[in-house]
């Protein structure tokens, strides 16, 4: 749900300014309200500059990082000298990177000469004999030149011929001879294996040095990130009476009034708090229970509600659990899920919130696996060792509807799709009713009325628990004051013909739209059912191998086959499990629900501890 908020006006007098600030960010609460957005002066701007430059590195260093980064906060180590550190440790090892590709071009160049010791052919220049280095294609060679000096051929690769000539004076041959390293081959391939081992080296002590300042870097990048806010709400004061005083402006949730109150009666501060009045735009703060909180992240992603319309995420909590289970749908998965959930909690502490959001759709999924009858790929339902009594609350096999005979998971996630939309059309109507009124909101209601009480009705004469005559006056009933606020009163503030035209055409976006909505929420059937299969495909291959192998050999690769196949299956389960319920909430319920996510996320003034 969206805590209450309440509006503070603040009149401060220019000289307490300063003050006041440092005052207002102890308490820690008030969430300023920007009233120049996108002001700029130089001290913003460097320090927006700067911040950039702490995240780009902080981004690298975390990846650098194998193990966990040390926690103590390294103060005698200015962020400046931490930085031109951490850019020389990079500098240094791109230098030796270029090293390695040059000293390999060298070393394929002098491989074909093999290892000798230029020593000696400076020897031989000192006798008076000229050795020259030429390499040509076969076509290009001329046995003429073997007239003119001593030529010894060292290499005949395919079309290619590399020789050296012997001579008294140099000599000019068609061709230009070769520039060749300074260093012999051995000494190349130790000056290699030497960059190499610097290499490893730097980027060794490059990841100690990640590790030990990872947090020192984030603790600057926290305490700058409250000066950006200071100077932002420097900006957000507004001077009034030629400078004398300064408005500023902000919100507080309604729990935190006394306490805020009570500071500023004792200041010299003149400040009104009032209640939310319309055409007011307070920041949101959500307060949920343990369980919805771990969803509040897949609505930030969306856009935080606007204060006058619902949370949703206490709806999207259950049913992005659901269709998370429906399409990952087996119950061996999620068990993997929650006991890789509880590992990463202990060893991670700092993604408890992340881990236990894993380990709540991890028992989902091992629940709702079981009620669709697959255990890492294996059809339970099927299998004599499972209960008859667990057997009774699965859904597997088919079911004939309206004289097709249809599997009765893809019939569960349509009926899913159904209700998920009707809560949707609800939410808009109830919405619309808040924040307009209920005659501003009856087109609205028409519509829930149509499609939702319909459904339940056609549903109850499907199954034969009303009569077909009561069912259909109630249709009529249903579509008849439906249409009044559809066609007629979807706007009291309209002409009734423009009524009409507007119902029309509500219509028209409502029959192509909702049907396409609906047939979305098969993919959760279409993916349950791909990765129960490939799940399937890797049993058999693993046993098939077995067979094939047998013995112990035989049930090691089956092992393998099975480990790395059910974890390839689950990785890529879990991404489609992921994203396509965020679109089912994100496109098919956000849309007929009405969400518009234009909200303000509560960010107090608050001081950033200094370790």
């Amino acid at each position: 749900m969206i805590s209450k908020m309440k509006k503070l006006t603040f009149l401060i007098y220019h000289q307490d300014y300063e003050t006041f600030l440092s005052q207002i960010r102890e308490l820690g609460v008030i969430h300023v309200q920007e009233r120049q957005t996108g002001l700029m002066n130089d001290d913003l701007q460097n320090s927006l500059s700067k911040r950039a430059q702490y995240k780009e590195v902080l981004k690298d260093m975390s990846f650098k990082i194998k193990e966990k980064a040390d926690e103590t906060i390294h103060r005698e180590l200015p962020v400046s000298d931490l930085l031109n550190q951490y850019a020389e440790l990079n500098n240094h090892i791109a230098n030796l990177n270029q090293q390695l590709p040059s000293l390999e071009k060298e070393i394929a160049e002098m491989s074909v000469w093999g290892d000798f010791d230029w020593q000696s052919i400076r020897k031989l220049e000192e006798a008076g004999y000229y050795v020259q280095f030429y390499a040509c294609s076969e076509r290009e060679f001329n046995p003429k030149w073997e007239e003119v000096c001593d030529i010894v051929t060292i290499d005949k690769a395919v079309g290619r011929i590399s020789f050296l000539t012997i001579s008294h004076e140099p000599v000019k041959l068609d061709i230009e001879p070769l520039r060749m390293p300074e260093l012999s081959l051995s000494q190349l391939e130790s000056k290699k294996a030497m960059t190499q081992d610097a290499l490893a080296s730097a980027k060794d002590e490059l990841t100690k040095f990640c590790v030990a300042n990872f947090n020192t870097l984030q603790q600057y990048n926290k305490e700058l990130d409250g000066e950006i806010d200071l100077i932002k709400v420097r900006l957000d004061g507004e001077p009034q009476a030629e400078g004398a005083v300064m408005l500023m402006e902000g919100w507080i949730p309604v729990e935190c009034e006394e306490p805020v109150r009570s500071y500023l009666d004792g200041s010299s501060v003149y400040y009104e708090i009032r209640d939310v009045q319309k055409g007011d735009n307070p920041p949101i703060k959500l307060k949920n229970n343990w369980f919805v909180k771990m969803y509040e992240t897949l609505t930030n992603m969306y856009g935080m509600p606007s204060y006058t319309e619902f949370d949703p995420t206490p709806l999207i909590a259950p049913f992005f659990s659901l269709f998370f289970a429906f399409c990952l749908g087996d119950a061996g998965y999620g068990l993997v899920l929650i006991a890789l959930g509880i590992i990463l909690k202990k060893k991670m502490p700092d993604m408890r919130g992340m881990m236990n959001l894993v380990i709540s759709l991890g028992v989902f999924t091992a629940i709702f696996g079981t009620v669709l009858g697959t255990f890492f790929g294996v059809n339970i339902y099927e299998a004599t060792w499972v209960p008859e009594g667990l057997k009774s609350f699965m859904i597997s096999g088919k079911i004939n509807v309206a004289g097709g005979t249809y599997d009765k998971q893809m019939v569960l996630a349509l009926g899913i799709g159904v209700f998920h939309t009707i809560v949707a059309m609800l939410i808009k109507a109830l919405v619309q009713t808040s924040r307009f009124g209920f005659k501003n909101a009856l087109g609205a209601w028409g519509w829930f009325l149509l499609i939702g009480c319909g459904t339940i009705v056609g549903t109850f004469m499907f199954l034969n628990l009303i009569p077909e005559d009561i069912s259909k006056w109630a249709m009529i009933a249903i579509g008849g004051i439906a249409a009044i606020g559809i066609y007629l009163l979807n706007d009291l503030h309209r002409n009734v013909f423009v009524n009409i035209g507007a119902g029309v055409w509500d219509t028209y976006n409502m029959a192509t739209g909702l049907m396409g909505d609906i047939l979305s929420y098969m993919r959760l059937y279409a993916l349950g059912l791909a990765g129960g299969m490939l799940g399937g495909v890797f049993n058999s291959l693993g046993l098939m191998v077995q067979e094939s192998t047998g013995g112990i050999p035989g049930w090691v690769l089956c092992c393998i086959i099975l480990v790395l196949g059910h974890a390839f299956n689950i990785a890529m389960s879990c991404i489609s499990a992921f994203v396509h319920p965020l679109r089912l909430n994100f496109v098919e319920y956000f849309k007929n629900s009405g969400y518009e996510g234009t909200g303000v996320l509560y960010n107090p003034f608050a001081r950033i501890d200094r370790k």
